[in-house]
């Protein structure tokens, strides 16, 4: 224990934040291993079970949306929470400024490429976007309401906040770098919706470093705010991830003769 409080803060006293951490990270790492297993969230080149490199529309037990709207939904209502938590969590304090910051930003990020970057082919599952707009808003709201246990307790020995930033910084510029990618792909198809081997970046030896990236924000999340909440957060995202790379390398291997086998999921040389 003493260990871990070198790093984190010590546990709240609130049995919501304490359940949650346990709960989500059990949930996160259980939709990782299904992705593995081939039942996947039913959004990007998952949505359809084509066989086809080229999407193809596919009926869901609860419904779709297209893709643009879908992805707006799984992103705005995180923004809102953390956009209004300057005004409903007011503070002063270095550390939960920059975690307001860092997540507001991140997703307003995320909304500025759903709507000038990405390009769609395809839906997304209803209950798909609920799953992930759950997760992603309920997690915003968790990390900010556990910060705000950690006003005026003594400091971790080790101050990761920093290097949080610089985490960021470098998470959300590899991930919004490689999102560009994946459109000018799309762009030299002429719009069409039609899956090609993605190239240039990270993508010459992974097939997900925009996950890799993204899973360095949230890992970037938790060094700013150095709570058992957001640590238990990134620790789950990092898993389904790990999931949803897995299954997308198989998915690129069904579907092109010529991938490079040298190409791993998301980790360069190694995963």
């Amino acid at each position: 224990m003493d260990m871990a409080t070198s790093f984190v803060y010590p546990p709240p006293p609130s049995m919501l934040l304490n359940t949650m951490s346990v709960v989500g990270l059990a949930a996160l790492a259980q939709i990782g291993w299904s992705e593995v297993r081939g039942n996947h969230l039913k959004y990007s080149k998952f949505a359809s079970s084509s066989s086809s490199a080229s999407p193809q529309p596919q009926k869901h037990r609860f419904g779709s949306f297209s893709s643009r709207i879908g992805m707006l939904l799984l992103y705005t209502p995180a923004f809102l929470a953390a956009a209004a938590s300057f005004f409903v969590l007011p503070s002063d304090d270095l550390r939960f400024l920059l975690l307001k910051s860092a997540l507001a930003l991140h997703f307003l990020k995320r909304i500025f490429e759903v709507m000038f970057i990405h390009k769609y082919s395809g839906e997304m599952a209803v209950d798909s976007a609920f799953l992930i707009t759950s997760s992603y808003f309920s997690s915003t709201v968790l990390m900010l309401y556990s910060q705000s246990f950690a006003l005026g307790l003594t400091e971790p020995h080790f101050d990761l906040k920093l290097l949080g930033v610089v985490m960021f910084v470098v998470g959300i510029v590899g991930n919004l770098y490689h999102h560009v990618l994946l459109a000018k792909l799309r762009n030299e198809e002429g719009g069409k919706k039609v899956y090609k081997i993605p190239k240039g970046g990270l993508f010459n030896t992974v097939i997900c470093p925009h996950y890799l990236f993204e899973i360095i924000v949230f890992w970037s999340f938790f060094m700013v705010s150095q709570t058992i909440y957001s640590f238990s957060f990134a620790m789950g995202t990092t898993f389904y991830l790990i999931g949803r790379s897995y299954a997308t390398r198989r998915w690129y291997l069904s579907k092109f003769d010529d991938f490079p086998k040298h190409v791993k999921a998301l980790i360069p040389f190694v995963f």
